[in-house]
């Protein structure tokens, strides 16, 4: 069996790398588990697909994001999300991430909607918090919709800058072509340059949306494993605890859980441990 909540299971159980290890790229990951490890390229890591089974699918992709301090460090490869289509993630059966997969016993296409998760690691001190968190706890503007108001904002910009005129419907149809984020992971190639060109979306966390942030987000104490998951209804509670009851059975036990409430998006479920 697969899945994001048996690698939480992993990390529980291995927690003592957690604060030693410089670097968490290098930590052991079970690679049983895994179905990719890629270095410098999203996913990082990748859950195997579970067998048939109605509460774990697996296939989940993780990012690493590690840090010297309670900041989180820059999505540099891809605006974080709650979901990713897999093959606006694997564009051809020749990646190296397909590759990967494939040669793991994974069919890449019987799981096309991939649920994301961010493993991060912060440092304060002798202090240390891991937290395995859902991508929607990133996601509280659609990325559609987060690229459409950054760059309304550019062209606001330029035209009050250069005293430009242009109608809103110009403004409107600009804004359109630069709402998809792979326009900008294409390496542009200009005839007599001597460089290629790509332009870069890089994505920093605000206090709202960093989870190690201790003001924000107090019940995050230093020294702590945690999982997060999103939670929007009674129903929603219910199944992660019993998900979790499957893997964990009585040692379940050893776990704290709470609600925890985003400030900007809703409720996530905490199950927490000491490190």
């Amino acid at each position: 069996m697969f899945s994001i909540y048996h690698f939480f299971a992993h990390l529980l159980a291995t927690r003592a790398e957690l604060p030693a290890i410089p670097v968490l790229d290098d930590f052991p990951f079970d690679l049983a588990m895994l179905s990719c490890r890629n270095k410098g390229k999203f996913p990082d890591l990748a859950i195997r697909i579970s067998p048939p089974n109605p509460d774990f699918t697996g296939g989940e992709l993780i990012e690493l994001k590690d840090s010297q301090s309670y900041g989180i460090s820059s999505f540099n490869s891809t605006i974080p999300t709650g979901k990713k289509e897999i093959r606006k993630v694997v564009l051809n059966e020749r990646s190296g991430t397909y590759r990967q997969m494939a040669a793991a016993g994974d069919d890449v296409d019987s799981l096309p909607i991939r649920d994301v998760f961010y493993l991060v690691r912060g440092r304060k001190g002798n202090n240390i918090k891991v937290c395995l968190i859902h991508g929607s706890f990133f996601e509280t503007v659609k990325v559609e919709a987060l690229l459409r108001q950054a760059f309304s904002k550019v062209i606001d910009e330029r035209i009050e800058a250069g005293n430009f005129e242009i109608s809103e419907e110009t403004k409107r149809a600009f804004v359109e072509l630069f709402s998809e984020q792979a326009g900008f992971s294409k390496v542009r190639d200009v005839e007599n340059a001597s460089v290629k060109l790509r332009f870069r979306v890089m994505t920093e966390a605000k206090a709202e949306g960093n989870i190690l942030n201790s003001t924000k987000y107090p019940e995050i104490g230093g020294n702590t494993l945690n999982f997060l998951v999103p939670i929007h209804s009674v129903e929603d509670e219910e199944r992660e605890r019993q998900r979790m009851q499957i893997v964990f059975g009585e040692s379940i036990s050893n776990l704290t859980s709470f609600p925890l409430k985003h400030t900007l998006n809703g409720y996530f479920l905490v199950f927490q441990a000491t490190l």
